[in-house]
C-alpha cells in the first residue's frame, strides 16, 4: 500500500466521520455514540501515522494492530448510530465500506510483515 495514499484516505475518513457526527440528531446517546466515533476514527489515521515511523518490523506491526483495532471500534461505532436511528445512508454506507477496506489492508499488510519476520 502506497504510503502517503494511505494517509491521505485515513484522514479523509476522520474528516468524513466528524461531517456525519455533525448532521446527526441532538440526542443523549447518539452524542456518545458520535464521540466516541471522532475518537476512533481519527486514531486510525494518526496511528497509521506512527506505524511509518515504526522502528522496527515488530514495532509496525504492533502500531498497525492499534490501527485495526481502532478501525474495528470505528466500525462498532458506526452500527450503533445506524442501529439507534434506524439509518439508511449513502454517507453511513460509505463509511461503513471506507473503514472495512481500511481494517482489510491493515490485516494484510500485518500478516505480510508477519511472514517476513518469520524464520525461513
Amino acid at each position: 500500500m502506497n504510503a502517503e495514499i494511505f494517509k491521505a484516505r485515513t484522514k479523509k475518513l476522520a474528516l468524513e466521520c466528524g461531517k456525519f457526527v455533525d448532521d446527526l440528531p441532538q440526542k443523549p446517546s447518539i452524542r456518545i455514540y458520535g464521540n466516541q466515533l471522532i475518537r476512533s476514527s481519527s486514531s486510525v489515521g494518526a496511528n497509521y501515522r506512527a506505524a511509518c515511523r515504526a522502528k522496527s518490523t515488530a514495532d509496525m506491526i504492533n502500531k498497525l494492530k492499534i490501527v485495526e483495532e481502532e478501525g474495528d471500534e470505528t466500525i462498532y461505532w458506526l452500527e450503533l448510530i445506524e442501529e439507534s436511528l434506524s439509518l439508511n445512508s449513502e454517507k453511513l454506507t460509505w463509511l461503513k465500506k471506507e473503514t472495512n477496506e481500511i481494517v482489510s489492508m491493515v490485516v494484510s499488510s500485518i500478516n505480510t510483515l508477519r511472514k517476513k519476520q518469520t524464520p525461513k
